[in-house]
């Protein structure tokens, strides 16, 4: 999932931050003053279930603030991932392993350090190791008098359907195109541009956000979109295409790292301004860090979609084909399939590089 927009100091309503989920914002709007010891929030990558935990810790210490201003703080540190009370454990590597268990099982034995309670938010949890969950599992269904756990998971295989058993279920599906098109024109966004970025977004507000500021947007459509028409089946082809694609998507990044530039400065005034304790900056770095290697990874989805969409035209196409049309056909399901495959292999973090010129490889010519 593409990095989801933070929570704005001075936002009347919180919540607007995860628009198109109103059936899991109510869920939580009704739990937040009196949560329960563990939440499970499901949901594809930019379905806005990462903001609205931030969202949801936040108004989890909010309720226990004395005043407006302190539950303000609360809410906008929750949502920088800067809150001392709020924990966010991600994978180190392709699993949770059983190590960071145990680092998962001290925080929670912790006590709050400014109140009488914590949020834990558990990223990626459809990743987790079978051991691993089995440590977890007591300490969820019994965590120690005030901690939250908030588990993130795209889906519950085998090894999370425990723990899943022991936590309140939110469900945040796929946004649609139209819900996303709908916040970009909101944004001051013209309709016809909102619809074709929302449509490249995948359902993911904040990468359409993103895509939305970036002009050379449109040029990385065209050049993924060109790929079938240039193979010929050398490898000096595929190897010439995947250091184009790879240089495009470098240059995707310049949007986001501009962006990054402003939010180190909002994050040092508001650390100044809220006292905050601890390694605010170092945190935001890791953050950033991560989300240029999603950036990526994005990037390569959004590539990936085109060329299937390509190959899906050469399908169709294929039926008028004449004598040939088996043929082309068969070509153009196998270039499908082996696009799913890399699809699906883009979240054990591939070599990306490797992972396009094997593809590309495999493609048949578009013409």
């Amino acid at each position: 999932m593409t990095p989801e927009p933070a929570l704005a100091p001075g936002l009347d309503d919180p919540w607007a931050a995860v628009p198109g989920q109103e059936r899991a914002v109510a869920q939580l709007r009704a739990s937040a003053a009196d949560p329960v010891h563990a939440y499970l929030f499901l949901g594809p990558p930019g379905s806005g279930a990462t903001t609205a935990a931030r969202v949801f810790a936040g108004e989890v210490l909010a309720a226990t603030a004395t005043d407006e201003a302190g539950a303000r703080r609360h809410r906008t540190l929750a949502a920088e991932d800067q809150h001392p009370d709020v924990n966010v454990v991600r994978r180190e590597g392709a699993s949770i392993f059983v190590g960071q268990a145990t680092e998962i099982v001290r925080l929670a034995s912790m006590r709050p350090v400014e109140g009488d309670r914590k949020v834990l938010i558990l990223e990626e949890f459809h990743l987790v190791a079978d051991a691993t969950a089995a440590k977890l599992l007591k300490t969820v269904e019994e965590p120690p008098g005030g901690t939250v756990f908030v588990i993130l998971a795209e889906d519950v295989p085998d090894e999370l359907v425990t723990i899943a058993s022991r936590c309140v279920r939110v469900e945040f599906p796929a946004i649609t195109t139209e819900v996303v098109a709908r916040v970009l024109e909101d944004d001051g966004l013209d309709p016809a541009r909102a619809a074709e970025v929302a449509a490249a977004a995948h359902g993911d507000v904040d990468r359409a956000r993103l895509l939305a500021a970036d002009e050379r947007f449109a040029l990385r459509v065209a050049a993924w979109r060109e790929v079938p028409g240039r193979l010929d089946g050398t490898g000096a082809v595929v190897a010439r295409t995947v250091a184009e694609l790879r240089a495009a998507i470098d240059d995707a990044s310049a949007a986001l790292q501009a962006r990054h530039e402003a939010e180190v400065a909002e994050v040092e005034e508001r650390i100044e301004r809220y006292g905050q304790r601890g390694a605010g900056a170092r945190r935001l770095a890791e953050s950033h860090k991560r989300q240029l290697r999603r950036l990526r990874t994005d990037e390569v989805r959004m590539g990936l979609g085109e060329l299937a969409h390509a190959y899906r035209d050469a399908l169709l196409a294929a039926a008028d084909a004449g004598a040939d049309g088996p043929a082309r056909a068969e070509a153009a399901a196998g270039a499908l399939t082996a696009i799913n495959e890399a699809l699906d292999a883009l979240v054990r973090n591939p070599n990306e590089e490797l992972l396009l010129q094997a593809l590309l490889l495999r493609l048949p010519p578009g013409r």
